[in-house]
């Protein structure tokens, strides 16, 4: 995993992560399907942007709750990353949207064991 504040006791335990343990990080966990519906919206996430978990979960991460992901450098590389199914991606962002632009580092990462999809946030 090439990234710096995401701690690998987290990565081993994607395949059962429990929401009080999400909720318990200082960084944002966003669970996605393959399509890029919301599964688990974490606390931090939550504060972040916003957006409640109730109305983050079941939606679409990047048309419904953070559209200014949806384009070439963020969705571009999460569809890249599940048609190869190996994704492990890390970008400085900036989030504009329902928010003024707030600088991001952002780790995307597919578990290929339990054919997750991740999105982790750190405020920059």
């Amino acid at each position: 995993m090439n990234n710096s504040f995401v701690p690998e006791s987290i990565f081993q335990q994607l395949s059962s992560l429990a929401r009080t343990v999400a909720d318990a990080q200082d960084f944002g966990i966003v669970k996605v399907d393959d399509a890029g519906v919301v599964q688990l919206y974490n606390k931090y996430e939550s504060e972040l942007a916003g957006v409640a978990p109730k109305d983050a979960e079941g939606k679409n991460f990047f048309t419904q709750v953070a559209p200014c992901t949806n384009n070439r450098l963020f969705y571009g590389r999460f569809k890249d990353g599940i048609n190869a199914d190996k994704l492990d991606v890390a970008l400085p962002y900036t989030f504009t949207y329902k928010m003024r632009p707030t600088n991001v580092q952002i780790q995307m990462y597919r578990d290929s064991a339990t054919k997750t999809n991740w999105v982790f946030v750190k405020k920059r």
